[in-house]
Formats: structure tokens, C-alpha cells, sequence
């Protein structure tokens, strides 16, 4: 089990960076993806796309320069949705595990990562010694720790 959540949470933490795809404009995006993008993300602004095989990544901002990444299928269904989000955002059992474990630690670059079956909160963490990137799940448990 904990490879299996160990997995998912590596899935989950470095799909972001495993997509790279192409600029492309707008109106090369099929109509079903950008309906339903305008409908979920009614005020987004700064909109750029690309697209990576069957998949488009839409890159925006919302609210005061909040950036979110989306990942739509070719039905125009989301499959992945990263969004920064503020520390007073995350559930309260892993503010309550930061308050008591990472005490020490400044926090920086917190993220919800969210997909069809699983939802994570990462976030950098940073001492004068050490830096970590970490990956919660919504019940403040660790799924991954990694060394930055």
C-alpha cells in the first residue's frame, strides 16, 4: 500500500514537469476543451495553451495572480488541475502536521494538485539547513519527502 501511495504521490508531484508540449494558439484548440475551460474558469486571464499528443495544458491566472495548469483529454475533460494556494487554503490536518512536525520550516510554493481520483498538496520547505519538497495527502499524511 505505501508503495502503491508512494506512486501516486511521484505521479502526481512530477507529471507537471514530464508534460512538455507546444505552443499553440487558441483557435487550434477543439471547441469541446475551450467550452468547458470558459465554463469551469469563467474569470481566467493571461491564458496560454499547448498541447503534448492527445492532451492540451492550459496555463492561467486567476484572483490576485493565482497560476493554475489544467490538463484536458481529447473529450474535453480535465484529467489534472494544479493551482497555488495559500497556507490558510490547505485542510486543517495538514496545517496541524506543519504546526507540529515542520515547525521550523518556512513555507514556500504551496500547490493542490488535483486529479480525477486523487487530490495532493505540495509545498517547499525550507530551513537554514535543509530544503524539502513534500507531498500531503488531504489527511496530512506524507506522501513523499523529497530532499531539494
Amino acid at each position: 500500500m505505501k508503495k502503491n501511495i508512494l506512486a501516486i504521490a511521484l505521479a502526481l508531484f512530477g507529471f507537471s514537469s514530464s508534460v512538455i508540449g507546444q505552443d499553440i494558439p487558441q483557435s487550434l484548440v477543439p471547441s469541446v476543451i475551450q467550452n468547458n475551460f470558459k465554463k469551469t474558469f469563467p474569470n481566467a486571464k493571461d491564458v496560454e495553451w499547448e498541447q503534448e499528443g492527445e492532451m492540451y495544458q492550459v496555463e492561467f491566472e486567476t484572483g490576485w495572480d493565482i497560476d493554475h495548469d489544467v490538463w484536458y483529454n481529447s473529450a474535453g475533460e480535465i484529467v489534472k488541475h494544479e493551482e497555488d494556494i495559500y497556507r490558510r487554503s490547505l485542510p486543517e490536518a495538514i496545517n496541524n502536521k506543519l504546526n507540529t512536525e515542520f515547525s521550523r520550516y518556512a513555507i514556500d510554493d504551496l500547490k493542490k494538485i488535483s486529479s480525477s481520483s486523487h487530490t495532493a498538496y505540495t509545498l517547499e520547505l525550507k530551513s537554514f539547513t535543509e530544503e524539502w519538497k513534500i507531498a500531503f495527502d488531504e489527511t496530512g499524511k506524507v506522501l513523499s519527502k523529497i530532499a531539494d
